[in-house]
């Protein structure tokens, strides 16, 4: 594969069942992280042995970078930059969660912020210096034949689905599920490929304090996949199409949710 690839938030989760899955396929790997660098770290240790597993040898490296920061965006593609040499593949996966889950009418401005911050206006904007880079690599003629640059952005199913104890998380989702059609409009023409995987209940740190909840859900038939998802079932889904197994398709929108999304009677 060999795909220069940065992920966002690729220490722990989600992000790091993407670079786990990525590295068996043999992409080479910048794992941005926001604090925890001893888990981001070990995330790139695993990948270089998952993708030794594989038959593969590739390079991994971290970079500590706040999406909410402009300058820590810029770093972090200068860091990419220099240590790959391209840009093949962004999964746009940092999240956080509100600090703390409060009512709608209770929640404050600054909860709001923080979360727009670093939720919708650092991936919308790192999409932005990505998208540059990646059409930059295109007039040059640097990308391979059979490699179709992509942008793959992660949501959440709360995009659609109303939690009246953390609106500020699901307004930024909302507007973030945006981002995908518009630069997958504006980037067709350059051969940029753009797509939204909009996973649903997937244990992880962030889900961890409401566990006892959604194992009660899921008993119920929250989804008709009754169990909880993985960080394996999102990257399973992020590698179909960084092996460019989607071609024909931007824009689009993988549900990894156990089938959540769909109306039942």
């Amino acid at each position: 594969m060999n795909a220069a690839t940065l992920i966002t938030g690729g220490s722990r989760g989600i992000g790091r069942g993407i670079a786990l899955e990525l590295a068996r396929l043999g992409a080479d790997l910048v794992l941005g992280y926001a604090r925890n660098r001893e888990a981001a770290l070990g995330t790139a240790a695993d990948c270089a042995v998952a993708a030794a597993s594989a038959g593969k040898s590739i390079r991994v490296e971290t970079c500590q970078a706040d999406l909410g920061s402009r300058a820590d965006r810029q770093r972090l593609l200068e860091f990419t930059r220099s240590a790959l040499g391209r840009l093949d593949v962004l999964v746009n996966n940092a999240g956080v969660a509100p600090e703390p889950r409060a009512d709608i009418l209770e929640a404050t401005e600054e909860s709001f912020d923080r979360l727009i911050n670093l939720n919708l206006k650092g991936p919308y904007f790192l999409t932005q210096l990505a998208a540059r880079w990646m059409i930059e690599q295109s007039r040059a003629g640097l990308p391979p034949a059979s490699m179709r640059p992509k942008i793959i952005t992660v949501t959440s199913i709360n995009a659609y689905a109303a939690s009246v104890n953390r609106g500020d998380y699901c307004m930024a989702k909302a507007a973030l599920s945006m981002l995908t059609p518009l630069f997958a409009t504006r980037l067709a023409e350059y051969g940029i490929n753009v797509y939204e995987i909009r996973p649903g209940i997937i244990a992880t740190d962030m889900t961890r304090p409401v566990k006892e909840k959604y194992d009660r859900l899921i008993a119920e038939g929250l989804s008709p996949i009754q169990r909880w998802g993985t960080p394996e079932d999102v990257g399973r889904a992020v590698a179909a199409i960084a092996q460019d197994l989607l071609p024909f398709s931007t824009g689009e929108v993988l549900n990894v949710d156990g089938g959540f999304h769909v109306r039942r009677l």
